[in-house]
């Protein structure tokens, strides 16, 4: 699983590859983190939450906008993440969980939002690809 910043206008996208969809949230999430902070120290306590939505895409949305609500809340930049998707009677779900390192060690950059603006997720040869834009 790897990701990668890219370039966009004022905002920032994280393209991200995975061997499974799981990976590629993970990915995504990781990329997320490394929007708002290089390198994290090794503090802080793992968390866990859970998400549901109608479709994939709609997930890794509302995902990647519950890091960013857990950001905000508890104030711990989500890293180390790991995903489990899956789908159900409901549509699709992740359990996922994070290392939440504290705020107050680092100074991070702000991420605003997740959006949907050219938002891409999708199977590939090799597994799975993510494009996702971030509002900073």
């Amino acid at each position: 699983m790897s990701y990668e910043l890219r370039e966009h206008t004022a905002d920032v996208a994280v393209e991200a590859t995975g061997k499974t969809i799981d990976a590629v949230f993970g990915a995504v999430a990781d990329g997320l983190a490394a929007a708002m902070y290089d390198d994290p120290p090794e503090e802080g306590d793992r968390f866990e939450l859970t998400r549901t939505a109608e479709s994939r895409e709609a997930l890794l949305f509302d995902y990647l906008d519950e890091l960013i609500y857990q950001r905000d809340v508890r104030g711990v930049l989500p890293v180390g993440n790991e995903a489990t998707v899956r789908e159900t009677s409901e549509g699709w779900t992740v359990e996922a969980s994070a290392r939440g390192v504290p705020l107050s060690l680092i100074t991070a950059r702000e991420v605003k939002a997740v959006t949907y603006s050219e938002m891409q997720l999708e199977r590939t040869d090799g597994g799975w690809r993510a494009y996702v834009v971030f509002d900073v």
